[in-house]
């Protein structure tokens, strides 16, 4: 886990006057009410989510682009990561950081709006949610493959959720802070 925050400093996935605070260990504010999230809360949620080379990820919420450049380090090139941000100059600003860092099999488009994910796509290996809607969504979990793992925040408590076929559990890991999913 640590080579990839050493292969992806948060440095260039924050605004020019954040970036000497990019070591500090808080969420920073990235603009239109967002932030780049607390890297000791993306490390255990990374943890969580047990990426694997070669696993198609799907990143909700995907703001500057840092979760998404990590993701894609995770899956390496065999894999794909698709960030989606329902904020159009974050998913512009988030997906030209992400260009920067060479990593072709990782994009990040704007949200459609009314929609959840990529309904589309799926299904997908790994699912992560970096903003809280207070409960699991459903359409969310239908978007997870057979054997596939979702991270996220439901009513301020960090989730893992599992697909194992038509049974899907949850389990809990701690209590954070989200801005809210919309």
């Amino acid at each position: 886990m640590s080579a990839a925050f050493e292969a992806v400093p948060r440095t260039g996935f924050l605004p020019e006057g954040a970036r000497g605070s990019a070591s500090f260990d808080g969420p920073l504010p990235i603009g239109h009410g967002q932030t780049s999230s607390q890297p000791r809360t993306v490390e255990a949620m990374l943890r969580l989510l047990d990426v694997r080379p070669g696993d198609r990820v799907l990143d909700v919420g995907s703001g500057s682009g840092w979760t998404t450049a990590l993701l894609a380090h995770l899956t390496g090139p065999s894999g794909t990561v698709l960030g989606v941000e329902l904020e159009p100059e974050l998913a512009a600003w988030g997906a030209a950081n992400l260009e920067a860092t060479g990593s072709d099999w990782a994009r990040i488009r704007p949200a459609r709006p009314g929609e959840l994910g990529d309904p589309d796509g799926a299904p997908y290996d790994r699912i992560l949610v970096s903003a809280d809607g207070g409960e699991v969504p459903e359409s969310l979990v239908a978007q997870l493959a057979d054997a596939g793992r979702m991270v996220l925040p439901a009513a301020g408590v960090l989730l893992a959720v599992v697909r194992d076929g038509d049974r899907v559990g949850t389990s809990e890991h701690g209590r954070y802070r989200f801005v809210p999913l919309r």
